[in-house]
């Protein structure tokens, strides 16, 4: 254990006073002596000895420096070290970040922080520098310092920052070399930090300090943690102050590693920022372009517009490939920068008009002619500093235009990879094209070739579009409602009251045809603001739905007046429980709910191929009935909505889709558990958009089915309509060589009533307890239906007992 001492203390006193053991090679007779005397006992050791068990017990170490030792100390220790290992291999040597993860300093951290604050206010390489050139003066005490920057990627030192020198804006001068700087070349050259004082004699320095207020200097290397020269920083005092000493150089190398890495970390900031502007340019740019696309000619002016600004060209032009001529064309060319161009293209009637002024004859010529024709060819950038000293360069344009060509950059688009076309500037307004507009202009170039490609499908789809208004004109002749049909409802007139259709009883079988017309308008007038509607508009658009009903057993007009009159009389009963345009969407969905009905399920269509089945692959007729209902609308002076907010049109349109696919009983289940498990749970809330949603959907499937709800007379008659249409569909199944399901075969009429338990017990009955949960105001519904379950029922009994006592 007395070994064990003397090793410990032996060990800090190495590491304090870095004399570890040199009382065996030193010449100095007293230290050596009055060691000896103070503790003689180390001589009782051997050097190897001491350091063989150091290297075989360093717990022992490890234990005592954790106990006793400072961390300023240890940071100390870990500076020399690493300052050692730079001296013997610098130019090899890269910065590691955890060879810091000791340093405590409170100053350093101080330092971190401001170098922050600088990065946030003016994120350059100067200004960074600067301020950790501050930093490191006032660090090691210094009367000031200079800053020599070097030029990128070599040790040449090109300028020189002083700290007592600044512009008219406060920010530090930027000056050329002037002085003898041979101490910061020295450090620039090998990376060695040099301490210097004047007087002191150094081959390495001949001319000394030449700065007559400087006495000494403490000159250091700024480095990225790659090893790579940044600038080289120079701390001065003044005639009377003290020399630098080795620990000025220890803290200044240390805040120097940190600004190494700041600046490394800011240089990548600065490329990402620049970047980020790029991208949100080419962000903008691409926003205008597909916003906005009305012509080719707009857009081809649109794009030659961007490119100049991104570029700062003073002319700009587009030429377009001719695939079947193998030429180059234009209509528009020769732009010039005018932020008054781009201003008007802002409007569609300042576009059309600087559309037409821009367009002149068109320009063709054939590929590899000029610059132009020569990109195109190759498919390569050209980038021309003396267009007049190429011989490419076709000077006629100039001669003609009287404009002079001095730079030009040349980029091919692509599509695909396919050439379409090649964009020209002219003129960069300060310098010449970089390679930095070149690679902005290719990310520039990509954007171009996918807006002119898409222009060009948007110009085949307009003429499409007019083939489809034709054929829209040509079918709406037959399929919309005729001048003779709306003057015979006005005719009629609307009645003034109707107080039965708010009865969950009514029948529409108790009205005619056009009565039902009549009917559905009263509707409409007594639950909306009618200034809001126009009403020859609405009496258009009732009647043309009524036309796209089709003549089939159930899904007919009458069914959709029947589906209409329910939700009327579940929203005038409930009340403030729907919002109004909730009411609205509920209305117009019911009625149109089944427009164009086939008479066949959905499972149906998709067995029989049909191309509705192949354009929506789910709930497929709901989509149909949506779309359909969207056709009537555009129909001219069919828009009901017409007088709606933009906003509104969208909110409206958006919840009668909703509604209408919310008529599929495959999504009834669903819908059914999730708001049973609210109600349950007392969860639901009618403040909460989803909740409501559900709710809608759910009353779309309770006035869907409301035949179920009805009086028996009117239940039994609509059953009869159910199950023709079921037999029609059935026939049409074994026609195919299917077999139909036993309600569908009309050879089983016996199936009715047991079909009919089975689907009211199971969706009828579900659906009418809970929105009578939600809705208390609709149990007339959950009443009747539970009532025609028992007339079912009672049915269903006879014709077993019919059964049995024939068998």
């Amino acid at each position: 254990m007395e070994f064990l001492r003397l090793m410990m203390e032996r060990a800090v006193a190495f590491w304090r006073n870095r004399r570890f053991f040199k009382f065996r090679s030193t010449n100095d007779n007293h230290n050596r002596n009055s060691t000896d005397e103070k503790d003689p006992k180390p001589k009782e050791f051997a050097e190897e000895e001491i350091h063989a068990y150091l290297k075989s017990h360093p717990e022992y170490i490890e234990s005592y420096i954790m106990d006793e030792v400072e961390l300023e100390l240890l940071e100390r220790w870990m500076i020399r070290r690493t300052q050692k290992a730079k001296k013997l291999n610098y130019a090899n040597r890269k910065t590691s970040l955890s060879r810091w993860k000791f340093c405590v300093h409170a100053d350093k951290r101080q330092m971190l922080e401001q170098l922050t604050q600088q990065l946030q206010m003016k994120p350059t390489k100067t200004h960074v520098l600067f301020e950790l050139s501050s930093c490191i003066s006032n660090a090691v005490n210094a009367d000031g310092f200079r800053l020599y920057l070097v030029e990128e990627g070599t040790d040449i030192l090109t300028v020189v920052m002083d700290s007592e020198s600044f512009d008219d804006e406060g920010d530090p001068r930027i000056m050329k070399i002037v002085d003898d700087a041979s101490i910061a070349s020295y450090v620039a050259s090998t990376r060695e930090p040099v301490r210097f004082s004047r007087g002191d004699c150094d081959c390495r320095f001949p001319n000394g300090i030449t700065d007559k207020d400087t006495q000494h200097i403490l000159c250091q290397a700024v480095v990225y943690p790659d090893g790579s020269l940044v600038a080289v920083l120079e701390c001065w005092r003044r005639r009377n102050g003290p020399k630098f000493h080795e620990e000025d150089e220890e803290i200044g190398y240390s805040y120097l590693v940190w600004g190494g890495i700041a600046l490394h970390y800011m240089s990548i900031y600065i490329n990402l920022n620049k970047q980020k502007k790029l991208n949100d340019f080419l962000l903008a740019v691409v926003k205008s372009i597909f916003q906005d696309m009305v012509s080719m000619d707009m857009l081809v002016i649109k794009i030659m517009n961007y490119a100049q600004r991104l570029v700062n060209a003073d002319r700009a032009s587009l030429f377009l490939i001719d695939s079947k001529t193998n030429e180059l064309y234009a209509t528009i060319f020769d732009v010039g920068f005018d932020d008054e161009i781009q201003n008007k293209m802002n409007s569609p009637r300042g576009a059309k008009e600087t559309t037409e002024k821009l367009k002149s004859d068109e320009i063709r010529f054939p590929v590899g002619t000029g610059i132009a024709g020569l990109c195109a060819l190759s498919g390569e950038i050209f980038n021309i500093v003396d267009a007049y000293s190429d011989t490419r360069f076709n000077r006629n344009i100039d001669q003609i235009t009287g404009y002079k060509t001095d730079t030009i950059l040349c980029m091919p688009i692509f599509i695909r990879g396919s050439l379409i076309g090649v964009v020209e500037m002219v003129n960069k307004r300060v310098g010449f094209f970089t390679k930095e507009d070149e690679e902005a202009f290719e990310t520039f170039a990509i954007y171009c070739g996918l807006a002119l490609h898409h222009a060009k499908l948007y110009d085949k789809i307009r003429r499409s579009e007019k083939k489809y208004r034709v054929a829209l004109e040509v079918l709406s002749y037959h399929n919309a409602c005729s001048e003779t049909e709306l003057e015979k409802i006005e005719k009629m007139g609307i009645p003034a009251t109707l107080t039965k259709l708010a009865d969950y009883s009514f029948s529409p079988f108790d009205v005619d045809e056009y009565q039902k017309v009549t009917h559905v308008i009263f509707m409409f007038k007594d639950m909306f603001s009618f200034n809001r509607f126009d009403q020859k508009s609405l009496i258009r658009f009732v009647l043309t739905v009524k036309k796209n009903y089709r003549r089939v057993p159930y899904h007919n007009w009458s069914h959709g007046f029947s589906v209409s009159n329910s939700m009327y009389a579940i929203i005038k009963n409930s009340k403030t429980v729907f919002r109004p345009n909730e009411c609205l969407a509920l209305f117009i969905g019911s009625l149109c709910h089944d427009l164009d009905h086939r008479g066949k399920s959905n499972k149906f269509m998709l067995d029989s191929a049909s191309p509705i089945a192949a354009i929506y692959s789910t709930s497929t007729m709901e989509h149909h009935h949506f779309n359909q209902t969207v056709t009537i609308l555009q129909q001219e002076g069919h828009n009901i909505l017409g007088k709606l907010s933009s906003t509104e049109y969208k909110q409206i349109l958006s919840l009668i889709k909703h509604c209408i696919l919310a008529t599929d009983l495959a999504l009834f289940f669903p819908n059914k558990a999730k708001l049973c498990n609210l109600v349950d749970e007392e969860k639901f809330s009618w403040s909460i958009l989803e909740h409501r949603l559900m709710v809608n959907a759910m009353a779309m499937t309770a006035a869907d089915l409301s035949a179920s709800a009805k009086p028996w007379e009117v239940q039994a008659e609509t059953v009869k309509g159910i199950f023709e249409e079921f037999y029609d569909q059935g026939d049409a199944e074994r026609e195919a060589g299917r077999v139909p399901m036993p309600m569908m075969d009309r050879n089983q009429p016996d199936q009715q009533a047991s079909s009919q338990l089975g689907f009211l017990n199971g969706i009828c009955i579900p659906c009418y307890s809970l929105l009578n949960r939600l809705i208390p105001e609709t149990k007339p519904m959950l009443k009747q239906c539970q009532e025609n379950l028992i007339r079912w029922q009672g049915i269903e009994n006879d014709m077993k007992k019919k059964k049995e006592s024939t068998e």
